[in-house]
């Protein structure tokens, strides 16, 4: 069994609260690790670190940061596979999705490279006679990140690639059910030639989380994970003084006309609902079925159900593995209940399939006749289960979107280019696919939803990580007329 501990000053350091957490792997649901669980003073004393290690890396040079992203970037890419496997061991899901969340997170170190750029000001000459005007944007300090356990490679690469690239150092609490991937992390940062302190690992649970919130050396904290801890995380925070950015839950819809390529839906829905066993923010998890869509449509997923293999992430033939803890299980296992109680239409039922092993494995679940008064619809279930509400028209498709609690992504699937641009123009969410079924943006855009799937204004990586993660100076200078000065300031004079 191997023993987690947490990352600082370039090092692993031994955890000393006499706390430890323990780590499963999913697949076989026997534990395989502890995690060290940090007190306050620990995070206190991690946090005195990165503010020193903070003075100097705020004075490097861009090309210096660049540089060492840009080694990053490559060492990122050469171990993608061994992150995979890390992954894969302690979250669950398989392979080829593990490999993808890497790819996902390297592009937001790709981006990070061109900091020279990203930085870069404005400039007015003559603002008024003799004044010239300019904006810079500086790094904000010591900065913290607290992730979730679905993506434990991607999200810290979101936030720290881009915090670190613009000066800041980066403190990072990664969920205590998957901690491995950001210790290897941590690793390729110092390979990569990153000063030690710069990037710290704090393992933990709540007591490291509110000491995070309000230690008065953290300028800013970035969160992904459900809405009531987004909210609490942002609260808290902003009442600390810091800058928050918070993204939550979501309920993401999929909206398919009458008039779409159903098996091109068919597909989508699929992968969309069920790939990560439904552990993704992103995921779709209501299938809207507009008129004469529905019938195909619904008996298009269900013929595919039955050729999706569920098993252990490590088999290269499973398309789906297990859920993250037995707790997890249990409790969307629960949703389907009472869901069928609630009147829903049982196509697929997940709780009835035959599952490997001893893991944390739950089948596919399909519901139709679903409406918006279940809370199978309300909830964020965050498992494979999706949900058919079936929509006479248009128009209360979208109603039915907008007047959701979350805003996070949703799609339309449609054959009518005015119909999806109307559709662009009508919803209320952060993020729209147009045939494209988990529409998250590429790391040159920004990612983050609307209403209860976020707190804060700014979203996240992108343009607006390199917004939340420097704040910016305006300069007005006036110099005197060349030759009047009468200050003597030593500089050599060439005889």
């Amino acid at each position: 069994m191997i023993r987690i501990a947490h990352w600082i000053g370039g090092a692993e350091r031994a955890g000393t609260s006499g706390r430890v957490g323990p780590v499963f792997n999913p697949a076989t649901g026997e534990q395989t690790g502890e995690v060290d669980l940090a007190s306050a003073a620990e995070v206190a004393d991690a946090v005195a670190v990165a503010k020193q290690a903070a003075r100097d890396w705020r004075s490097a040079s861009l090309s210096k940061r660049s540089a060492v992203l840009f080694k990053f970037r490559e060492l990122l890419a050469a171990h993608s596979g061994d992150l995979a496997a890390i992954i894969t061991s302690e979250h669950g899901k398989v392979l080829s999705d593990a490999a993808g969340e890497v790819a996902r997170g390297l592009e937001n170190a790709e981006f990070a490279t061109g900091i020279p750029h990203l930085l870069k000001g404005s400039f007015s000459e003559q603002a008024a006679t003799g004044v010239d005007v300019y904006s810079i944007r500086q790094p904000l300090g010591v900065v913290a990140g607290i992730t979730p356990f679905n993506f434990p490679a991607m999200v810290p690469l979101w936030m720290c690639t881009t915090a670190i690239a613009a000066g800041n150092a980066f403190v990072l609490k990664p969920s205590e059910k998957d901690p491995s991937a950001a210790l290897f992390l941590a690793k390729l940062w110092k390979e990569a030639g990153l000063p030690d302190g710069v990037f710290t690992v704090v393992n933990g649970d709540a007591e490291a989380v509110n000491a995070l919130l309000t230690h008065p050396d953290i300028a800013a904290v970035s969160f992904v994970g459900s809405t009531p801890i987004a909210k609490y995380i942002y609260e808290t925070g902003t009442s600390h003084g810091k800058r928050v950015q918070a993204l939550g839950g979501a309920k993401n819809h999929m909206i398919v006309l009458p008039d779409a390529e159903i098996d091109a839906a068919a597909d989508a829905a699929v992968n969309a609902a069920y790939g990560s066993a439904g552990e993704r923010c992103m995921a779709v998890s209501v299938v809207v079925a507009v008129g004469d869509a529905a019938d195909p449509l619904v008996d298009a997923i269900a013929a595919r159900l039955p050729k999706l293999k569920i098993g252990a992430g490590t088999d290269p033939e499973s398309q789906m593995g297990p859920l993250i803890s037995a707790q997890h299980r249990d409790r969307v296992a629960g949703y389907v209940t009472r869901g069928v109680e609630a009147g829903a239409k049982v196509i697929a039922d997940g709780r009835e399939a035959e599952v490997p092993g001893e893991g944390y494995f739950l089948g596919v679940t399909l519901l139709d006749n679903v409406t918006p008064d279940m809370e199978v619809y309300t909830d964020e279930i965050f498992g494979p289960v999706l949900c058919v509400v079936r929509s006479k028209t248009y128009a209360e498709a979208v109603e039915l979107i907008n007047n959701n609690e979350y805003g996070n992504g949703t799609a339309i699937f449609t054959r009518d280019g005015g119909a999806a641009r109307q559709f662009q123009f009508d919803v209320n969410a952060g993020m729209v696919g147009v045939n494209v079924p988990i529409p998250v943006p590429v790391a040159y855009y920004s990612f983050g939803g609307w209403k209860a799937s976020l707190f804060g204004d700014t979203h996240m990586y992108g343009p607006d990580g390199i917004h939340f993660f420097t704040r910016s100076k305006v300069v007005t200078s006036r110099w005197p007329d060349p030759g009047t000065s009468s200050i003597d300031l030593g500089f050599p004079t060439n005889r």
